[in-house]
C-alpha cells in the first residue's frame, strides 16, 4: 500500500473537490465538500480497496489523509 494511491483513492470519493487539492497533509475535515456521506464513501472506499473496516472515530481522530491512512496501513 501507498500513501500516493491512498490519496487518489481517497480524491475518488469527492465529486465537486479539485483533485489538486489533495496531498497526505490534507486537512480533510476543512474540505468545503467534507459531510457525513463523503465519510461514509471514504468508510467503504477503504472496506473494498483494502479490506480494513475502520470506525467513524478513527476518521474524526485523524487530522490529515496521511494520519488516516497510517490507521489503515496499521490494520492490513
Amino acid at each position: 500500500m501507498d500513501v500516493n494511491d491512498f490519496v487518489k483513492n481517497f480524491a475518488d470519493q469527492f465529486e465537486e473537490t479539485d483533485s489538486s487539492l489533495f496531498t497526505p497533509q490534507t486537512n480533510f475535515h476543512d474540505l468545503d465538500e467534507w459531510d457525513s456521506l463523503v465519510a461514509l464513501s471514504v468508510i467503504a472506499m477503504i472496506d473494498e480497496h483494502y479490506g480494513v473496516k475502520i470506525k467513524g472515530e478513527q476518521i474524526r481522530n485523524s487530522g490529515t489523509i496521511e494520519d488516516l491512512y497510517i490507521q489503515v496501513r496499521g490494520n492490513v
